[in-house]
């Protein structure tokens, strides 16, 4: 009987904390549990400017009856930056395909700022067709990264290899700058949907 109860106490407390450790079930993994808080707290993004491959500078917030599309890469990402890359090109062909192409702004934003000048960000951009109109890539003053990033509640760490683990995903950013969803960045469908689903008062 002893043992009985004992088990059953495991069992609870492990259950107890699973419940907190999830969000309720909700989320089973860090990723989740961001995602989870992104769509119930609808986060305000801080305002900052970015410098664009071309050398523009451009509000990351939207302008009114606009929303952003964001992720977060470097340049020198070898693999999942590459092919995030690939899905934002299809992301813009789809948005400009659905008519959205006024009302919807893509970046790419690189947090690497001390590798990724504006010279690698143009390079980033024609290797994977950023027109610089729809979708560009772009850094943000050293000074904001921080803040961004503690915003989007994107963590960057150091890897062996000299580059970064990192977060990745496309963020949506209604024209009240609030961050309203995130989805995975081969997601294309669902990233536009979003996107639609933001625009709408």
């Amino acid at each position: 009987m002893h043992s009985f109860f004992a088990s059953l106490f495991v069992v609870l407390t492990g259950t107890v904390f699973l419940w907190q450790a999830t969000d309720g079930l909700q989320a089973l993994t860090a990723e989740g549990a961001r995602r989870v808080a992104v769509v119930q707290k609808r986060l305000v993004i801080p305002a900052s400017k970015l410098e664009t491959m071309s050398g523009r500078t451009v509000d990351l917030r939207p302008e009114a009856g606009k929303v952003a599309l964001i992720e977060f890469i470097y340049t020198t990402c070898p693999f999942i930056c590459q092919v995030a890359g690939t899905d934002l090109a299809r992301v813009r062909n789809l948005v400009v395909k659905q008519g959205l192409a006024d009302h919807v702004q893509i970046y790419s934003i690189s947090f690497d700022w001390r590798n990724d000048r504006r010279e690698e960000l143009a390079q980033y951009g024609e290797t994977h067709g950023a027109d610089g109109k729809v979708w560009t890539v772009a850094r943000p003053p050293h000074k904001n990264l921080s803040n961004l990033l503690k915003a989007f509640r994107v963590v960057v760490i150091p890897n062996d290899y000299g580059g970064y683990e990192h977060n990745a995903a496309i963020h949506i950013v209604n024209q009240d700058a609030r961050l309203v969803g995130i989805v995975d960045i081969d997601d294309v469908s669902g990233a536009v949907a979003a996107a639609k689903k933001a625009l709408r008062p």
